[in-house]
């Protein structure tokens, strides 16, 4: 009879724990599926991907109102009736057009720049949540939704900009170089949106009651941006507390919404800005856009899962 074989050491060969299995996995070239990746390779996936997010962008822009009947130029409809109510209310009945110079560009462009800013905002919440088969069906940075959302939100703005600029031109505000300043803001002020857009993206995944909440936050945070009034004749008051100040002047939308105001508009000047408007803009736009891409990244491996 020959000699029995020796029985292999399974202490050697089969995993014990969950850092053995990891150590295996990690020996035969296996990762985790859907785990977050580097923060470089994150952003390098995006680039990658950077025509399907312009794509994704135009397509949702393009059925946004495919089921109206005047199809897109409800775009510019809907800023501009909204631009009419506040007229009616604040200029008309309130009569804020008292204390404000050309009241209506400066209305009208708030309601412009506000809008874009509040609809980056509201979509932002359902990037992920109104997008949860794409998630779940296909491989790809999550960060692409938030990021083509606020990218048609712009494509939006820019489609309505020339309305905004022939009512301008109908109320005696002639083109000049300044309106070139309406550049930079409107590039600050979409890093921004686009920033709070995925970190609203990121939250509303997680919490979706965040979206029937959003309407009342952006309707309170529209007020106190000095859309309809001016938040240079209020802070002209002695009695207005230095807090509040700061607050109104440093306000994000107030922010944008005054450089537009300055880059279009003749009568409103450098002396109804808040000081160092500029670096505040840069600020809000770095800190928004950066931190919210960064917070969205770290929760990478959690969209559409449970």
């Amino acid at each position: 009879m020959g000699r029995p074989e020796p029985h292999p050491d399974l202490s050697e060969s089969a995993p014990d724990g969950p850092s053995d299995l990891a150590a295996l996995a990690a020996r035969h070239g296996l990762t985790v599926s859907g785990a977050r990746p580097t923060l470089r390779s994150y952003i390098g996936q995006l680039w990658s991907r950077r025509h399907f997010i312009v794509a994704f962008a135009t397509a949702r822009l393009t059925a946004q109102y495919s089921q109206a009947k005047l199809g897109q130029i409800w775009q510019v409809m809907t800023p501009l009736l909204n631009a009419a109510v506040y007229y009616f209310i604040f200029g008309m009945l309130l009569d804020t057009s008292k204390h404000v110079p050309d009241f209506i560009p400066f209305l009208v462009t708030g309601v412009f720049i506000w809008t874009f800013t509040a609809n980056s905002i509201m979509a932002g919440t359902r990037a992920i949540s109104g997008n949860i088969g794409l998630v779940r069906a296909l491989h790809f940075p999550r960060a692409s939704l938030p990021i083509a959302i606020a990218l048609q939100q712009l494509q939006q703005l820019l489609f309505s900009l020339g309305a905004l600029l022939a009512i301008l031109v109908c109320f005696g505000q002639l083109p000049q170089v300044g309106w070139l300043l309406a550049i930079p803001a409107l590039t600050l002020q979409a890093v921004f949106n686009t920033g709070i857009s995925m970190i609203m993206a990121r939250l509303a995944s997680r919490t979706p009651d965040i979206a029937q909440l959003m309407p009342f936050i952006l309707r309170t945070w529209m007020y106190v941006s000095g859309v309809m009034w001016s938040i240079d004749k209020v802070l002209s008051h002695d009695k207005v507390p230095h807090m509040v100040k700061l607050a109104l002047q440093c306000n994000p939308a107030a922010v944008y919404i005054d450089l537009m105001r300055f880059a279009l508009i003749d009568s409103f000047t450098a002396a109804q800005l808040p000081p160092h408007v500029w670096a505040v803009a840069l600020f809000w736009a770095v800190l928004f856009g950066a931190g919210g891409f960064l917070y969205f990244w770290k929760a990478e491996e959690e969209y559409g899962r449970g």
